[in-house]
């Protein structure tokens, strides 16, 4: 018997059994991970940036745990010589009519306790000598850090405090009790004192298997991405953000210096057909009907009619996400760019219709579900694994006997 089963081996699943071994040092713990990886969904094609939390809702979970998380993370990477930049970004007007926007979310840095700058368009380009700008919010604690790097350390850690990581191993049933757990997977049963849901894109899925009603479904968003080729990579110097359009849930194009001196532009955001439909060709039935007959699905399209169908033609037309691209770039050309491997958000929304925005925690009997982890997931997960563990029945200090 386990006293912790930890479904999903992403960044959050990880950060969690680290943060179970802090609180309950002699607790067996044991991941379920269905890949034969850690890391391969949502946090191995995350885009690698540590980012701030400037765009956060205050006093939100996103925004105190961006904060945090930040810090947290910069630290863990330099305690484990794991290779980051706080390279900074800029968030870029690059209209008139952007300008109002621009000072209402350096109003909403402020009120984060954030230490950004609002510079002019001089300074913005003796920072950005490429990018097209009348103004921009400069953003110096944000950074770049490869995030499957960072799992494979936390998973090191589980291990080195006795934890088990059990990959290839696919939950199928859960059977919970008010004191235990049985959970039938691909590889035989596994029994413990508390199941804790980390499953990102089938977090919904797990949720319900256990016995819960979230009122809620996780909705696959593919992010696309190009690459600018190696003699363009000048062009960036740190991260490039635009004003982000606040009558749409996604932050827009982008441009990304990884870690590894890439340079991702993107992503548009459109809906997958698959959850784990990283190509545009992807597709499972079972997905795909369960999306498109979701209620909440058509009340949030109806509201997003020309930005949807917008994100659609940047998907299948190069030329458009070039154009998208030279509002903060002009001299990019389609020539400067390459396909690059798509990522997979997995987002929450309502029956109402209304996109969860903020992270979703359900504690139940012997459970805890972490039934919505957006962005900043990666940036927040060494905070998220503490708050899910604070949340553990008082109860179960007798594990740490």
């Amino acid at each position: 018997m386990y006293d912790f089963a930890i479904v999903g081996g992403g960044i959050v699943g990880l950060s969690t059994g680290m943060a179970l071994y802090e609180r309950f040092p002699n607790a067996k713990v044991v991941v379920i991970e269905k890949e034969n990886a850690v890391a391969d969904h949502q946090t191995g094609h995350n885009s690698g940036v540590i980012h701030s939390g400037i765009y956060y809702k205050p006093g939100s979970f996103k925004a105190r745990f961006a904060k945090a998380g930040s810090k947290s993370m910069t630290e863990f990477c330099q305690m484990h010589d794991i290779d980051h930049d706080i390279c900074g970004k800029v968030i870029v007007a690059t209209t008139p009519e952007e300008l109002p926007l621009l000072d209402n979310l350096y109003e909403r840095g402020l009120e984060n306790e954030l230490k950004i700058q609002k510079i002019g368009a001089g300074e913005l380009h003796e920072i950005e000598p490429h990018v097209n700008g009348l103004g921009a919010i400069r953003v110096p604690m944000a950074g770049i850090v490869n995030y499957r790097q960072v799992s494979e350390k936390f998973a090191e850690i589980i291990r080195s405090n006795g934890g088990e990581i059990k990959l290839g191993t696919k939950v199928e049933k859960i059977d919970e009790k008010k004191d235990d757990v049985t959970i039938e997977t691909s590889k035989g049963t596994i029994k413990a004192r508390m199941i804790i849901n980390c499953a990102g894109l089938h977090s919904d899925r797990v949720a319900k298997s256990a016995g819960y009603k979230t009122d809620m479904k996780i909705l696959p968003f593919r992010g696309e991405y190009y690459k600018l080729v190696p003699e363009k990579r000048h062009l960036v110097k740190h991260l490039i953000y635009p004003v982000p359009n606040p009558k749409f849930p996604f932050l827009g194009v982008h441009f990304t210096r990884m870690i590894s001196g890439e340079v991702d532009a993107g992503p548009n955001a459109v809906l997958s057909f698959k959850r784990e439909g990283y190509k545009k060709t992807d597709f499972n039935l079972r997905d795909f009907t369960e999306s498109v007959t979701y209620k909440g699905l058509w009340k949030m399209a109806s509201g997003f009619v020309k930005e949807g169908f917008d994100e659609y033609v940047r998907s299948f037309s190069k030329a458009k996400f070039v154009e998208s691209l030279q509002q903060l770039i002009p001299e990019i050309q389609a020539d400067d760019l390459i396909a690059a491997p798509a990522g997979v958000r997995a987002q929450a929304l309502s029956d109402d219709g209304k996109m969860v925005d903020d992270f979703h925690i359900i504690v139940g009997a012997s459970s805890i579900h972490v039934c919505n982890a957006p962005s900043p997931a990666a940036t927040a997960s060494i905070e998220i694994g503490k708050e899910v563990v604070r949340r553990i029945p008082v109860q179960a200090h007798l594990i740490e006997a």
